[in-house]
């Protein structure tokens, strides 16, 4: 018989943690594990729901299930997995996400559930909160350490991170990527110059280019306010910013008080991203926290230089010097220096860019996979589920 496995995440949307979730399904499914993954429709994008849908996913809806903190639509979700738990019955629950993470992890604690994993895909210590809210939460993610058999990182940094502030013990992390599909995504990338005709940019510009959703948690605004400075010194520069979200008013807005809303453009989402990034000269990850990166390694794998802020989990996957450029967060002076040096030198944009291609395949598919499924094949023979 399989075994039954119940994830949870807060909602499926355009974006590494819902990618990384689904993905982790799939392979799990393929491997002959039973897989529910619970979300809220509600907060969900369709488009999401369906994707997981069509991938094989068998998706229920728990309602009450919301990002932010709402103690009675919190109570009303922990019932409602609580229910979702006794009817299913899994011997695994994996909860993703912070909020999905606590709720469910306690919901599995009450229903009793024999083994628990819990995913965080980043963190809440810097970046989102104030100080109160942020010192709340890390109490919750120590309390709710204490009902989980294994906690899944997305690098090494992530899990000292999480040490550092005293959630959990050593042995209960295990450092698991989100997997990109590298030869997939180099397969469907077209040729430079088609790209960059698709969307309407100059052959001869230096195309710098920002991937993922418009919210301050990405610091897209530090590269809008890096741009007059890269643009003095290189005319021909041109801001991409492929996503979309809350942010983009004040990012247009920003663009017209600096007096480059020409050089800044905005594409709304979308999910080809390889015919976005090969466009680009340079991709910049001015993140003011980031679990790991996904697009950061999307960029890398098609051999695309860039420049990343050390937050989170990026100094673990870009190693500066080697394939891209380290900078402090909320510096667009250090980001517009780094752009610079890239812009006027082609041949470290190439260098750079091949070790990273090269480094990409340690955050590839395969290797998250293989990984996914050994910690998943020690718990079941450490719990006697085999």
């Amino acid at each position: 018989m399989s075994v039954h496995v119940l994830h949870a995440i807060t909602r499926l949307t355009l974006g590494g943690s819902s990618e990384n979730t689904i993905a982790s399904c799939v392979a799990l499914a393929r491997a002959g594990y039973r897989c529910t993954l619970a979300t809220s429709f509600g907060e969900s994008e369709p488009s999401s729901l369906d994707d997981a849908r069509r991938r094989g996913c068998r998706v229920v809806d728990v309602p009450s299930l919301g990002r932010e903190l709402a103690p009675l639509a919190d109570l009303a979700a922990l019932r409602q997995l609580i229910r979702l738990i006794r009817s299913e019955r899994p011997a695994i629950v994996h909860t993703h996400t912070s909020k999905a993470g606590f709720v469910g992890r306690l919901a599995a604690r009450i229903a009793r559930v024999p083994t628990v994993i819990h995913q965080p895909h980043g963190h809440i210590f810097y970046g989102y909160y104030g100080a109160g809210r942020t010192a709340l939460f890390t109490a919750l993610e120590r309390l709710a350490a204490k009902w989980t058999d294994r906690i899944i990182t997305l690098t090494e940094r992530g899990t000292e991170e999480h040490l550092a502030r005293g959630i959990g013990r050593p042995e209960q992390y295990v450092t698991v990527p989100s997997g990109v599909p590298t030869e997939r995504l180099r397969a469907s990338a077209p040729p430079r110059a088609e790209a960059r005709a698709r969307l309407g940019l100059d052959q001869g510009a230096f195309v710098v280019m920002g991937f993922g959703r418009l919210i301050r948690i990405k610091g897209f605004d530090l590269a809008v306010r890096a741009l007059p400075r890269v643009s003095a010194a290189m005319p021909s520069t041109r801001l991409l910013l492929v996503g979309d979200g809350p942010e983009r008013p004040t990012l247009e807005a920003l663009a017209a008080s600096l007096g480059i809303a020409d050089r800044v453009r905005m594409t709304g989402e979308t999910t080809d991203v390889a015919s976005h990034l090969v466009a680009a000269d340079a991709v910049v990850v001015p993140s003011r926290n980031e679990g790991m990166g996904r697009g950061l390694v999307e960029a890398m794998a098609l051999g695309r230089p860039v420049v990343a802020t050390a937050v989170g989990g990026i100094p673990a996957v870009i190693a500066d010097t080697e394939c891209g450029r380290l900078i402090a967060p909320d510096d667009p002076e250090a980001l517009a220096a780094a752009l610079v040096e890239l812009g006027r030198d082609a041949g470290l944009r190439r260098k750079l860019g091949e070790a990273g291609r090269q480094r990409a395949e340690a955050f590839s598919t395969a290797v998250a996979d293989e990984k996914l499924l050994a910690l998943y094949g020690a718990l079941a023979r450490e719990k006697g589920l085999a």
